[in-house]
This record gives C-alpha cells, sequence and structure tokens, in this order.
C-alpha cells in the first residue's frame, strides 16, 4: 500500500542534499526511490560495539573496537597500493601500535590525518610480527572543523598551529550498537548507514506510521531510531517487536476483509443424500479413522449450507485425506453436481485417477483425467456442450483443468490437492471457474500453527490428526557413506522377502559445480550391484508416457527397485516398498525429507527410511536429519522446520500470498497474531465497509491488495 503523499517519508531523495548524483543512480537501480524506502530498509542484523580495549589487550583473531590517536599515515606498496595509519593510545606516544590499512578505499586518504583521534572497529591479524587491521570501520572524534585543519595540514596546505583537545562527536559506525543492513551494488555499508542516520534526524517528532498506527503510545519516529540505531539490545528487540505487530496486523486484517467477504458469500448446496458415500465406505476392507470421520462430518456440515465452503483439509502423509476429499466429492456428485480435483503434478494426478476408478468400480459415475499431455475419457462429450449428461461428474487434473476446454461443467466442489504448490492466481483461477462453488484445499504438508493463523485464517480447518491402523512401522536411521556394505547386505535381505526399494538422489545428471549424487549415476551403479534386479528410473526429464511406465511397472513389482529424483515427493503410493534410501540427505528440506519418507510404511510391513549423509555433528544439515530419526510427527517436524529455516521458506511466502515479510518475529508469535486479529476484527465489528475517515487507509490497503489479485 503506498505511503501518503503528505508523508515526510513519502519525500523523494532527489531532493536531499546529502545524496549525490552518482548515489542517485545507484540507490534507484536498487528500488531506492524515497526517504520511507531507505528508513524502512531493516537491518538484517546487529553489532555491539560498545566496550573498547588497549592496543596491548589484542589477541590475533579477534574481533575489537578500540579509540586510537593517529600517529603517521601515509600510502604504502606492497603487492598492491594501500593507505596506512599507525596509531596507539593518545597519552602512550612511545607505547604499541597498531597498523591501519584500507586497500581499494582511495576516499579514506583524504579523511584521515596525523593528529586526529579515531573510533575504529575490525578484525586483528599478526602480520610479519605486527598487528594490523584491514578496512577497519572507523569515525573521526575531532569535530569536523578540527578534522578539516588536520586534513589540511597534512597537505601542507596550512602553516603549523595548536590544535585544541577534540570534542564529543557522535558515532554512527563505532562505540554503539551498529546496524548491519543487507548490501547494495556500488556503495558501501558505512555510507548506507550514513545516510539512514541522517535522514532519520531530519524526521520531525511527531511522525505517524503509513497507514494505520497500531501502537500510538510508541511514537513512530521513535520506534524508527530504536529499529536503526537502538541503544540496548533490548530496546531493538522491542522496536522490532512494535513493526511486527505492525506487519502482522496488515495481514490479519487482510485474513479478516477476506473472510467477512467470503464468510456468508451466496453458494450451491451440495450435500443432499449420502448413498454414493455409503457405498464407497461399505466397500472399503476398513473403517475410516475417527479423525477422517471427524472431517467428513466437518465438510459435509459445510456443503449441505447454501453458502459458499472455503475448508482447509490438514493431514500427515498418509493420513487419508485422499479418500476424505472423494467422500465430499461423492456428495456433491450425489446433489447433481460436477467435483474436480487438481493436483500440481502428472504423476500425482493419475495416481488419484487410477486410485478413484478402483475404489468408484461398480459405481454409476464417469470420471475424466485432464493433463497437459494426456486424456482418458469415460463418457466425455468435448464438442458437445448440450449433453450434459454426457460429460464426467468427477474430473481429476494437472493445470490443465485451468484452460477453458477441460473445465469442469456445473462445478459444485473444487478439491485443490497440495495447494501450497499452486500459485495464488492459479488457485483462484481455478476455484472461478463457476460460481462460488464449495472449495476444499488440501496439504500434506503438516503447517505450524502460527502459519495456520496467519495463511489460512480466511478458511475453516480440518485436521487428520491420526494414521491408519493398518500402517507399517518406519524406523528412520542416518547413516554415512561408509555404511554402504551393510546397507547393501539389508537390502539384499528386503529383496529376498519380496520388498521393493526406492532409492533418491538431488540431481538428474552429475554436474562439475556440484559433487552431489544424480540418479542417472545411481541407476548405473545400482545395476552393477543388483546385476540379476530389474531397476527403474524416474526423473522430470523422461516424456510422460515414459513415466507412467517406470510408474506402473513399479507398481505392478515387474521393477524392484526405483532410482528417482524428488518427482516421487508426493502422492506415490506402493504399499509393496519398504526401504527408502536418500543420498545425501542433508541437501533435503526438512519437510521434504518427510513428504519423501511418507512413500514407505504405506502398507503392513515394518518400512525403513535410511538418510545417507557424511554431515558432521554440529553442521546445520545434521540437525534436522537428527529431528527426522527422532519423530515421525509431521506437526513437530513443521515446528522444527520453522525453527531451523525460518517462516520464510516453509512454505514459500511467494506461493502462499503472504508476500514478502519483514518482521519474521510475528510469524512465530501466536500473542502478536491472536491480538493483531481482535484488533482487525473489532475495528470490521464497528466499521464493516470502513467508511469512516480514521479507517481510510485500512480501506486503501485491502482494495489495492484487491487490485493486485491478492484477495477477492
Amino acid at each position: 500500500m503506498p505511503d501518503s503523499a503528505t508523508s515526510p517519508l513519502a519525500g523523494l531523495l532527489s531532493s536531499q542534499p546529502l545524496i549525490n548524483t552518482r548515489e542517485l543512480k545507484i540507490l534507484s537501480a536498487a528500488g531506492f526511490e524515497t526517504v520511507g524506502d531507505v528508513l524502512l530498509r531493516i537491518p538484517r542484523r546487529y553489532e555491539d560495539r560498545r566496550s573498547t580495549k588497549a592496543i596491548a589487550s589484542l589477541l590475533n583473531g579477534e574481533t575489537a573496537s578500540l579509540q586510537v590517536h593517529v600517529y603517521s599515515a601515509g600510502w604504502r606498496f606492497s603487492y598492491k597500493r594501500y593507505f596506512e595509519v599507525s596509531a596507539g593510545a593518545e597519552d602512550e606516544p612511545y607505547g604499541p601500535r597498531l597498523l591501519l590499512r584500507w586497500f581499494n578505499m582511495p576516499y579514506v586518504a583524504k579523511l584521515l590525518a596525523v593528529g586526529m583521534n579515531l573510533s575504529v572497529f575490525g578484525k586483528v591479524k599478526e602480520y610479519a610480527g605486527k598487528l594490523t587491521m584491514s578496512n577497519p570501520d572507523f569515525e573521526v572524534m575531532d569535530d569536523e572543523e578540527i578534522a578539516n585543519r588536520l586534513v589540511e595540514k597534512a597537505m601542507g596546505n596550512c602553516p603549523d598551529e595548536v590544535i585544541p583537545p577534540a570534542a564529543d562527536c557522535v558515532c554512527v559506525h563505532t562505540q554503539r550498537i551498529v546496524p548491519i543492513y543487507r548490501g547494495i551494488s556500488g556503495m558501501v555499508p558505512r555510507r548506507f548507514r550514513e545516510l539512514v542516520y541522517h535522514l532519520l534526524q531530519i524526521m520531525p517528532e511527531g511522525l505517524r506510521q503509513p497507514g494505520y498506527d497500531v501502537a500510538p503510545a510508541y511514537p513512530y519516529r521513535e520506534a524508527l531510531e530504536d529499529l536503526h540505531f537502538p541503544r540496548t539490545p533490548e530496546v531493538a528487540h522491542k522496536a522490532r517487536m512494535r513493526f511486527a505487530l505492525a506487519e502482522c496486523f496488515r495481514q490479519q486484517f487482510r485474513v479478516a476483509w477476506r473472510r467477512r467477504q467470503t464468510r456468508g458469500k451466496p453458494g450451491l448446496v451440495t450435500a443432499e443424500t449420502d448413498a454414493y458415500m455409503q457405498e464407497l465406505l461399505q466397500s472399503l476392507p476398513f473403517r475410516l479413522t475417527e479423525a477422517q470421520l471427524r472431517c467428513v462430518s466437518e465438510i459435509r456440515a459445510d456443503m449441505e449450507r447454501p453458502v459458499q465452503m472455503n475448508r482447509l483439509l490438514q493431514g500427515d502423509v498418509g493420513s487419508g485425506k485422499t479418500l476424505v476429499a472423494l467422500c465430499a466429492m461423492l456428495l456433491a456428485v450425489e446433489s447433481g453436481k460436477t467435483a474436480a480435483m487438481i493436483a500440481p503434478t502428472q504423476i500425482l494426478a493419475e495416481q488419484h485417477y487410477n486410485n478413484f476408478k478402483k475404489l468408484l468400480r461398480g459405481m454409476d459415475i464417469r470420471l475424466s483425467l485432464r493433463t497437459s499431455d494426456r486424456a482418458d475419457d469415460i463418457g466425455y462429450v468435448a464438442d458437445n456442450p448440450d449433453e450434459a449428461d454426457d460429460s464426467p461428474r468427477i474430473l481429476v487434473g494437472t493445470h490443465a483443468l485451468l484452460y477453458k476446454k477441460n473445465k469442469a461443467r456445473n462445478l459444485g466442489l473444487a478439491v485443490i490437492d497440495e495447494q501450497h504448490k499452486f500459485g495464488v492466481a492459479q488457485r483462484e483461477k481455478f476455484v472461478t471457474a463457476a460460481v462460488n462453488p464449495d472449495v476444499l484445499v488440501m496439504t500434506a504438508t503438516p503447517i505450524p500453527r502460527t502459519l495456520t493463523l496467519t495463511l489460512y485464517g480466511d478458511l475453516d480447518v480440518s485436521v487428520i490428526d491420526e494414521l491408519p491402523a493398518n500402517r507399517g512401522e518406519i524406523i528412520t536411521a542416518l547413516r554415512s557413506p561408509n555404511n554402504m556394505k551393510k546397507i547393501i547386505a539389508f537390502m539384499r535381505s528386503e529383496l529376498a522377502a519380496g520388498r521393493q526399494i526406492y532409492i533418491v538422489s538431488p540431481l538428474i545428471e552429475e554436474s562439475e559445480k556440484s559433487d552431489r549424487s544424480a540418479a542417472v549415476s545411481e541407476w548405473e551403479k545400482w545395476t552393477g550391484i543388483f546385476p540379476g534386479e530389474p531397476i527403474g528410473l524416474l526423473h522430470g526429464r523422461l516424456s510422460p508416457d515414459e513415466k507412467d511406465a517406470v510408474m506402473a511397472d513399479f507398481r505392478n513389482n515387474t521393477t524392484h527397485i526405483l532410482i528417482a529424483t524428488t518427482v516421487v515427493e508426493v502422492g506415490v503410493d506402493v504399499p509393496n516398498a519398504t526401504i527408502m534410501l536418500i543420498n545425501d540427505a542433508d541437501t533435503f528440506g526438512l519437510s521434504q525429507l518427510h513428504q519423501l519418507r511418507g512413500r514407505i510404511g504405506r502398507g503392513q510391513h515394518k518400512s525403513y527410511c535410511i538418510l545417507l549423509s557424511d554431515a558432521a555433528p554440529g553442521e546445520p544439515g545434521r540437525e534436522k536429519l537428527e529431528v527426522l530419526c527422532r519423530t515421525l510427527n509431521g506437526f513437530e517436524i513443521a515446528e522444527e522446520d520453522f525453527r531451523l529455516r525460518g517462516p520464510g521458506d516453509v512454505l514459500g511466502t511467494a506461493q502462499s500470498g503472504l508476500g514478502s515479510v519483514q518482521f519474521a518475529e510475528w510469524l512465530s508469535d501466536t500473542r502478536l497474531i491472536h491480538r493483531a486479529t481482535r484488533d482487525a476484527n473489532a475495528i470490521l465489528d464497528a466499521d464493516p465497509l470502513l467508511n469512516l475517515p480514521q479507517h481510510a487507509p485500512l480501506r486503501e490497503l485491502v482494495l489495492y491488495e484487491s487490485d493486485q489479485g491478492v484477495i477477492g
């Protein structure tokens, strides 16, 4: 949402005399046009440079802050030209020295001169028996007039004279908690820090937060200064939480607004009788879990009402979400409507389609598969829209369902599987193929509770929180490549028992840029290890027909080992497969590893997931593997993934519609999310259409988001 044109933050950088033409071009190229663009560039971290040390106490390799006096300064030549200052304590003219050296920074020679007092910060290195700092951050502690006179004197432009003692100096780069920003090409970090500091000084005390201010008791001008140049770590945290609350409020206000727009929206009654569903349930050789039955009941209650359903069905790998979704689709079909399910990959779409055909065998329900490369029609008359009775009642497909020729007629229920793998616009296009159909979105990626409140706060949520009782136990083990002989022996025993094996690699082919294992070379290797075993190869470069043939052979146990990339991550269901060997497991994300592991343990046999990695204890990649070995609970794994990777990468905020997140603190703080949600709902309760003048910025916010296609 754009800032108000009357705000000082909206002032153009080109009107600031302290920024020269070259810097304006650099800033513009990096996306900075206004004062607000600079001041809302959030520090990615801070360095505490408050404490100072004496030169005599410095240790090789340590990072330190010092106050020193310049005893000599000039250009030096070695393997390259550099400017060097010999510095020491002002009251110890014959004491220990520290050599300060600046490479590729010629402007430093115009700023420093003998007699100056400096504050410096950098890493100490011992070189040829001398203590040095290369390219340290520094500040001249003398006032500007004295510093200029010292430089002029060093250049021989003024006679010898007595220089008065240094006055107090405001430090920006040293002697304080210093903000560290993400780099800007063409501009040194200290210069950007100076710009932030100077722009803060010209901001009025009464500066207001753009849009709606969620914390008027904490003045915005003060919070900005505390954010960039905090006096203590506690002050920095307080400022970040203030801005985090504001960001959280904007997100939750959008969620609350959208929820009110969709909640109660007129829709179709898509559940009237349940004969089809009962016929399906009675044909199953098992009973649904209590969690599945609860979710079916919640979904059915929505579909019985003449308002649009918007519900999330969330469950762990193998919990039976697809069967719950099929129950809902049968309810829609029996009410005279069409149900359509969209899946992110052709393999998954075809698996759903084939499973539906088996489950609905003997029932008079026409199915159709729609992908970009394949159409399997059962009674589908594409060229004659008047023959509605011959059109399919259940459609399953990929992105092909987004195109007009494949759209479902009389759509009553839209099901989106693995919804986070679709973009916001794609989901909207699928759902708007009809007028207010019921919508059921599914995910097998367990989501931390705070992200559920944030990403899906506009949806009702059903959770399948138990697994079917007939699933085999899964053992997860972390192994080094040095254990390969034992692993191969174990594989032989499982193959001898008639079981099947997945071997997953991160790459398709070997690359000079990476030493990760590749599926093609793995296929060659394992063909040599098991010369008598039929081995399949599956990856994304195969044609659809080739993929179908490979998967059919593995499902039918014609091939006993499947070498694959992560194309098997979602939806592949082969109950006879009992071993999943994952090469270079530390290179995968934690949730992705959990998804891959979910390909085994789908039958009654005990299964084994072997994580192959040479990551050493204490390395980041090792920690996530230890988490996976410790638990099978997808929701616990999601929380750990959230902790290890941060919220920005867990689901992919661009795909989720969350957008750019500057203050990730709120994404893991239920307290902040609940407060923001409460405040948003209070405003909408009092002013549903946002007609009051004080709510104009919020109306602008939701209208702007609607124009961007983010909310409807």
